[in-house]
């Protein structure tokens, strides 16, 4: 299967966050042949009850090339024309998987392994699989992650603070608000304090910023809500310590937070030739970082078309990332057989 093949395959799985099973499935049956052929092996890395990570490897891995299986709804399918690849996962990740697995078939028919391969699950939502992945290290000393930075090398990530806000009120009939209390105007008021925080800034990564992403609550119009819920999330440039206070400041009184995820910055090694970046959004790589080695971030796609109905990949920069993590890789293994021959 092709490259571009091999991409709208991936895209045609629904893998939205929990549902990723069937394109493991479907990762585990395409790169069995490839391991039978050259000697490696490829295993599911069990997360949860239908949830598991592939990891493919041949020799030592020294150098694993990663990204996420799973995708943030609503699925599409795919469709293509001269320019492009379209549909949901096309550039985050299902395509930057299909260059990766492209660039290893390439370097196991040059003769050169000591490569995996480590498609997680979860990313979207918790970095579930890259959790577990991180307690299970198959010895990497590097770590070539993917996602849509335009083929840049990514110099630093913005970290991400997530809290659900829960609200509590009274029932009672709309008619008469004043014998019960509205867990909607809570919320509310808690957010509209949310909003108002002054977020700090950084030189290279610029501003942090706020996204309301989802609000719900009560039960009819004619009825004063006993409950109400949101989620937020803070993309960071600094410590999150001084955001988590001010946050638990701005709702004392009114809802119950509770915080649900955080990463933090990243800054990413060097690597020559390059064009770089700054990306503001986050990845699995503070999780995996320790115990997969040295990280890089590159990858096809731009994040500005990731997440929406118009989610679409180049077919140049395809290709161009598949030539892209072969020179990576073959350089990243140069080096450290440099630092294992000098190495008493």
């Amino acid at each position: 299967m092709d490259l571009f093949a091999l991409t709208r395959a991936l895209v045609d799985i629904e893998s939205v966050t929990n549902n990723e099973a069937m394109c493991g499935e479907f990762l585990l049956r395409h790169l069995s042949p490839l391991a039978a052929k050259h000697g490696g092996r490829v295993e599911r890395m069990a997360v949860e009850a239908q949830r598991f990570n592939v990891f493919a490897s041949w020799g030592t891995p020294v150098v694993t090339m990663s990204t996420h299986m799973d995708t943030v709804p609503p699925f599409f399918a795919s469709s293509e024309d001269d320019e492009f690849l379209r549909g949901r996962g096309a550039c985050d990740a299902k395509g930057i998987i299909a260059a990766m697995t492209c660039a290893a078939e390439q370097l196991l028919e040059e003769g050169i392994s000591d490569i995996g391969l480590l498609f997680v699950v979860g990313e979207e939502r918790n970095s579930a699989g890259a959790r577990v992945a991180a307690k299970t290290p198959r010895g990497s000393r590097y770590l070539v992650n993917g996602e849509p930075t335009e083929n840049k090398l990514c110099l630093a990530s913005k970290g991400a603070l997530r809290f659900e806000l829960r609200a509590k009120g009274v029932l009672t009939h709309s008619g008469y608000p004043a014998l019960g209390h509205s867990a909607i105007d809570l919320l509310l008021d808690a957010l509209e304090n949310i909003r108002h925080l002054a977020l700090p800034a950084d030189s290279l990564l610029g501003r942090s910023t706020l996204n309301i992403g989802t609000i719900s609550g009560g039960r009819a119009p004619n009825v004063v809500a006993d409950e109400a819920q949101a989620e937020i999330m803070f993309r960071l440039v600094r410590d999150a310590a001084p955001v988590r206070e001010a946050v638990h400041k701005a709702t004392a009184g009114r809802v119950e937070v509770h915080e649900v995820l955080y990463t933090p910055v990243f800054h990413f090694a060097a690597f020559d030739g390059l064009p770089t970046s700054v990306v503001a959004f986050t990845t699995d790589v503070p999780t995996l970082h320790e115990t997969w080695g040295t990280p890089f971030l590159i990858g096809p796609g731009s994040i500005h078309v990731a997440h929406t109905a118009e989610e679409r990949i180049s077919k140049r920069e395809l290709r161009d990332a598949v030539a892209i993590y072969v020179n990576m890789v073959k350089r990243l293994l140069a080096s450290h057989a440099e630092v294992s021959r000098k190495s008493p």
